[in-house]
């Protein structure tokens, strides 16, 4: 009953099917068995694709299919990746062992194959072998019932659809099947009801397919969340992990988008929530960052690797989007993934300290809003999160206090969002007012390089940043030089746009710059003014968010004063004055617990307990009063 598979080939399958069997090679005029000693599923690959039998769902061992006889040719077979044929595999020598029959080797090979334009590992034209020759499937009575079998025998996880009237395009040669009636639980789309190979009715307009869901994936290890961990497919009924090898942010993203987790974060190396153990299945991943699964991107083949478990890569994703209309990639609707279902975050009690713990976890630069009343639109489905309150200082939105998961009394008319800057000012001495400009494009931040870049520029730059207006505009890495890419060149503000990215550039592609001219700005840092008295002495308020806000008193002291007077070029600071001196204010309280050494360049660069953090009311308001000479 052995079945011998010809064109050009030196090795067969015995005792079973044309696709599946004990494993012999032809020497020496005589057929012989291979030892299965290190026998793996990288040597079953080899045996599949010199048989052209699609790719290898198992490699068998222990004489599976029957102990053969006559000679062991092979043992101790090793495959490094890039061997075509199962003889140019290392392997002892030829005739080389120390095995019995009991020992020999097989293979079960697919038979199946996907096919056709823009055909992924996970989606195409189904094409089965037979008689020596691949073939497709009419979609005649073809359903989803049909996709499923044939997902579940490519290790392809779950259907998604059963495509018809040739979906992935026209297939050549012979419709091998036809009436396919599966109950799903089949093994092999041909253990599944048909008229009989090569008995059909049909063209190969009629070439059914399938889409899977592709191979399953998840997130484990020490630490790991539903949404950060270490990365595992499921391959031929087992789970395995990723190496590090060329592990970047385009691998990340595809992981994260795959998951429904958000953007990519971070892509973790060194097994970095803890070794896992088994397969590696993945080595040398390389992604351009859309693929749909991470078995689509580039990478050195299934369980090929040079690789230990201490090289595990993992993901860290936001499980935070930003949606709704008009949105960007910093700002939008917030919504968090939780329960495998994404749900938006009602906005009572939402604040300008929550929504800087969204604008810090997605990497987009400091909070300018946090807006309430579904101001990006109405969302649907869950309300997750209700009465957040955040210090400012946690890693996610989910660590702040809140009501419960789930736990709320609002509607999608109160969903909560954020304006992020998308900018930031950084390098050494950086202040929140003054440093190297970074925006965020393409999920990198990057620099702007300073080929005409002056004081217009730099003023969009403050405006943006709510840091006041624009005292200098500095050049030639004045806060050191940035790295990564040069987003902006010879930019060109009039000094009234709303964001620097408005204001005409020569972009990305078409610098010459390198990070020794990364432009800088110093800003005067947020407006400052004194009401209900003269220039020099008033009610403090700042500038923030559009609005004027006051200052409560607590630990309000002359070296509070003597920042705001200096900032003010009011001269020094004579009182600093408690209990709304100057009239009680109105709106917000914006800063508490002010404590300055007395240096500081601005009121904002203090320490306080955080934007709109308080314990007051507007009878605690802070004032000044200076001297009101100007010091050169």
């Amino acid at each position: 009953n052995a079945c011998t598979l010809c064109s050009g080939t030196h090795i067969r399958l015995a005792w079973s099917t044309q696709c599946s069997g004990r494993v012999e090679y032809y020497y020496r005029r005589q057929w012989g068995t291979v030892c299965d000693d290190d026998w793996d599923v990288k040597d079953a690959e080899v045996v599949c694709r010199e048989l052209d039998c699609g790719t290898a769902l198992n490699a068998t061992q222990s004489a599976h299919f029957g102990e053969g006889r006559g000679e062991i040719w092979l043992d101790d077979v090793s495959y490094s990746g890039s061997e075509k044929f199962l003889t140019e595999c290392q392997h002892r020598g030829l005739g080389t062992h120390d095995c019995t029959h009991s020992k020999d080797a097989g293979v079960i090979c697919s038979g199946i194959r996907l096919a056709g334009f823009q055909s992924t590992r996970c989606s195409g034209r189904v094409e089965i072998y037979h008689k020596n020759s691949w073939g497709t499937v009419c979609d005649d009575g073809w359903d989803i019932k049909d996709a499923e079998v044939v997902c579940r025998e490519l290790d392809c996880g779950s259907a998604l659809d059963a495509t018809q009237s040739a979906h992935f395009g026209e297939g050549t040669g012979e419709i091998w099947l036809d009436d396919v009636t599966c109950s799903g639980s089949e093994s092999s789309l041909t253990e599944c009801q048909h008229g009989g190979f090569r008995t059909h009715d049909c063209t190969h307009q009629k070439d059914a397919g399938v889409i899977c869901s592709g191979v399953p994936i998840r997130l484990a290890g020490s630490g790991s969340t539903q949404c950060s961990g270490r990365v595992e497919i499921y391959l031929k009924k087992r789970w395995g992990t990723v190496c590090d090898h060329g592990w970047d942010p385009k691998d990340a993203e595809v992981v994260c988008r795959q998951l429904d987790c958000g953007s990519a974060l971070k892509a973790t190396r060194s097994a970095q929530f803890g070794e896992g153990s088994g397969q590696i299945w993945l080595a040398g991943v390389s992604c351009l960052g859309r693929e749909n699964s991470l078995t689509d991107c580039q990478h050195r083949g299934f369980g090929t690797h040079s690789c230990g478990h201490h090289e595990d890569a993992g993901v860290i994703c936001s499980g935070i989007r930003l949606a709704g209309h008009q949105s960007t990639q910093c700002s939008g609707r917030v919504e968090i993934y939780h329960n495998k279902v994404w749900g938006t975050v009602c906005d009572h009690g939402w604040s300008t300290e929550d929504a800087e713990v969204v604008c810090r976890h997605l990497d987009c630069g400091p909070a300018l809003n946090a807006t309430q009343s579904a101001h990006f639109g109405e969302g649907t489905g869950q309300i997750w999160l209700n009465e957040v309150s955040c210090s400012g200082s946690e890693s996610s939105l989910t660590d702040c206090q809140h009501r419960g998961f789930g736990t709320h009394s609002c509607g999608h008319g109160e969903d909560a969002g954020v304006i992020c800057s998308g900018i930031r000012l950084s390098g050494p001495q950086s202040t929140r007012c003054s440093g190297r400009v970074e925006i965020y494009h393409q999920k990198r931040w990057g620099t702007v390089c300073d080929d005409s870049w002056d004081l217009n520029d730099a003023e969009v730059v403050c405006r943006h940043l709510d840091c006041g207006t624009a005292l200098a505009a500095p050049k030639e890495a004045h806060f050191g030089e940035g790295s990564g890419p040069i987003w902006l060149d010879g930019v060109a503000c009039s000094g009234s746009e709303r964001s620097i990215n408005k204001c005409q550039h020569r972009g990305s592609e078409k610098n010459s710059c390198t990070h020794n001219k990364d432009a800088g700005v110093i800003c005067s840092g947020a407006r400052i003014r004194l009401t209900g008295s003269t220039r020099c002495s008033g009610r403090v308020e700042i500038f923030y968010n559009n609005t004027w806000v006051t200052v409560c008193d607590d630990g309000w002291d002359l070296n509070d004063a003597e920042v705001v007077c200096r900032q003010l070029n009011c001269g020094t600071a004579l009182k600093a004055t408690k209990s709304a001196h100057f009239g009680e204010g109105s709106g917000s309280i914006w800063l508490d617990d002010v404590s300055c050494s007395g240096s500081e360049r601005s009121l904002t660069e203090c320490r306080h307990r955080g934007f709109g953090k308080h314990v007051c009311t507007h009878n605690k308001d802070a004032g000044v009063i200076c001297s009101g000479k100007k010091l050169y």
